[in-house]
């Protein structure tokens, strides 16, 4: 069962190919969990959840933090549980619809936010069980860092796919993640090129990417922004799905060892 982040600068289509993904590997059979991981993202809008922008994303369940790490949150400095049990979360917290389950987790702190506080380690600890502990194919649509994994989940990610569309702050943004992925021991890295118009277009994010594994490219879609704005489902692109299908193919194909 394969377990797949995807990351890239913010804006790109992380959401997109996470979405697009989780329908192909649903809709060949498997099941399947969405991570939303990205504070800004909308993966459950995406995939067409219904209130999808109800759903409490866990770092905001303070009772369940308090009740699991025995500490309120953001209680830097106070004394709580670094191994709460989280094996149930994924069951009593996600949302399924058309075979996928959603899980949303909600924003990593950081810095003088109290990087090291109880919903941090709830998160950690539900994030390892995610990847190290269930049976389904997983998709973590990630922010544009990797601040959700660990030296010691890194090693269950299958795959992490930087998305990029052309232009220089994204390819910049690739090689950070690049360079944070080889930090915490992720070797299977690929790329993915999205929003391409032509065929130059597809050479420069070629030519950017150099020495990463590119899956495929995906074209843009005026369609999209009008389904956005009228709140429908990104995923009922006929273009995208094509491309999207290629990438998948690669993906699930049997890999020389």
């Amino acid at each position: 069962m394969m377990k797949i982040a995807i990351s890239g600068k913010g804006g790109v289509g992380k959401t997109l190919l996470s979405a697009f993904l989780a329908r192909a590997f649903a809709v060949d059979g498997y099941d399947v969990i969405a991570i939303d991981a990205d504070p800004d993202a909308n993966l459950g809008a995406s995939l067409g959840f219904p209130d999808a922008g109800k759903i409490v994303p866990i770092s905001h369940l303070k009772e369940l933090i308090r009740e699991r790490t025995g500490a309120r949150p953001s209680a830097g400095g106070a004394y709580f549980k670094l191994n709460p049990r989280v094996d149930d979360l994924p069951d009593e917290y996600s949302t399924r619809h058309d075979g996928i389950r959603l899980l949303v987790m909600g924003e990593v702190k950081r810095g003088g936010g109290g990087c090291y506080c109880p919903e941090n380690v709830l998160l950690g600890s539900l994030m390892s069980h995610l990847l190290l502990g269930r049976d389904e194919i997983v998709i973590l649509d990630m922010a544009a860092g990797i601040e959700h994994l660990s030296r010691g989940t890194a090693k269950a990610v299958d795959r992490l796919i930087i998305v990029v569309e052309p232009g220089q702050a994204s390819l910049e943004t690739a090689h950070r993640v690049k360079q944070l992925a080889g930090d915490i021991g992720i070797k299977e890295l690929a790329v993915v090129g999205n929003k391409v118009r032509s065929a130059d277009e597809e050479a420069y994010i070629r030519k950017g990417t150099k020495g990463l594994d590119m899956l495929g490219v995906i074209p843009y879609d005026a369609g999209l922004v009008d389904a956005q704005m009228r709140g429908l489902p990104i995923i009922q692109s006929p273009a995208i799905k094509s491309s999207v299908d290629a990438i998948y193919a690669k993906l699930t194909a049997p890999r020389n060892t």
